[in-house]
């Protein structure tokens, strides 16, 4: 604990002055009874009143707790937040314009990640990547909410689904690096260890199946050893639909069972969302590990407090033994 006005532990050196001026008034208040003892107007041989030193030594204690308090003290209090860093893996194939969800797919998971964004406090980092047939960090995590809702807006439907890129390039984001897959060194990535990223978490959402890319498992079990979770969420029904693109009508169907694996994998969790409503409810659900932070606090509040409960105890003390004052 710190203080920020030490001098004024000075009042402090009051409370001796109060003793010794307490002590002479019941040494004489003691003499005076026995004076007038002796002259048979009060009684003597009193038995000693056991709680007589109750009251003074509670307002004494009230009046030290006031000088401490008076010096502003900071003390270290442990203090729960969230904190992290989340990478938002948006997958923008073709399908994600359908709009079986509306206005569309990607329009309804864009508004859901700005709802998700904005709830976020200035201690978690957000990141984008966007990902088709490869990934590109759209915004790399930062604290910056305009910055990372600007990524977001900027995002469009066009290529295949990669869910292995997906994961690599959030990883990538993570990382501040490019990161290679597994058997990978092309591209100049970097195939260096990724190193641990404890209280990270990816949100991959996607629409679809995986048609290619580096091995989405493979790349789960090293999101895994980097201590990254990913929350996947899948946007559509199993059942699949036809879309048109480009004037070709393409079935897409979502591949929940790979989801499931890939967050298993990682400790996190697969999201179903059929709806915009479905996927807005996901977001809220997802949360930023809590740690517990030293942060400085001052305290002079809660000695005040402090000091009022001994002041009112010891005026309680004295009023039960002395009876009210009238």
């Amino acid at each position: 604990m710190t203080l920020t006005w030490p001098w004024a532990l000075l009042g402090l050196l009051a409370i001796p002055a109060l003793v010794v001026a307490y002590r002479r008034l019941l040494r004489t208040q003691a003499r005076r009874r026995s004076e007038l003892a002796a002259q048979g107007l009060v009684l003597g041989g009193r038995r000693p009143d056991r709680w007589r030193l109750v009251a003074p030594v509670l307002l004494l204690a009230a009046l030290a707790v006031l000088v401490v308090a008076l010096s502003r003290p900071v003390a270290a209090v442990a203090q729960p937040t969230r904190e992290g860093t989340v990478v938002l893996a948006f997958d923008v194939s073709g399908s994600m314009a359908a709009d079986d969800v509306r206005p569309t797919r990607l329009e309804a998971a864009k508004a859901a990640a700005r709802g998700f964004v904005e709830q976020q406090p200035a201690s978690v980092r957000v990141g984008v990547v966007a990902f088709g047939g490869t990934a590109i960090v759209a915004a790399r995590p930062t604290d910056d909410r305009a910055t990372v809702l600007a990524a977001i807006n900027r995002l469009q439907p066009q290529g295949d689904t990669s869910l292995g890129e997906g994961i690599l390039g959030s990883l990538s984001a993570i990382a501040g690096r490019q990161i290679a897959a597994p058997g990978d060194a092309e591209k100049g990535a970097d195939e260096t260890p990724i190193g641990y990223y404890g209280g990270t978490a990816v949100v991959l959402l996607t629409d679809g199946e995986d048609t290619g890319g580096p091995d989405p498992a493979e790349l789960a079990d090293l999101a895994s050893t980097a201590g990254v979770r990913i929350e996947t969420i899948g946007l559509g029904t199993p059942q699949g639909t036809v879309i048109e693109v480009d004037g070709f009508s393409i079935a897409t169907a979502l591949d929940a069972a790979t989801l499931q694996r890939i967050a298993e994998t990682t400790g996190g969790t697969y999201h179903a969302a059929g709806d915009a409503a479905s996927l807005a409810q996901v977001y809220e659900s997802i949360q930023v590990q809590w740690v517990t932070r030293t942060v400085p606090r001052e305290i002079t509040s809660l000695l005040a407090g402090l000091a009022a409960l001994l002041l009112l105890a010891g005026a309680t003390v004295s009023v039960l033994r002395q009876g009210p004052v009238i």
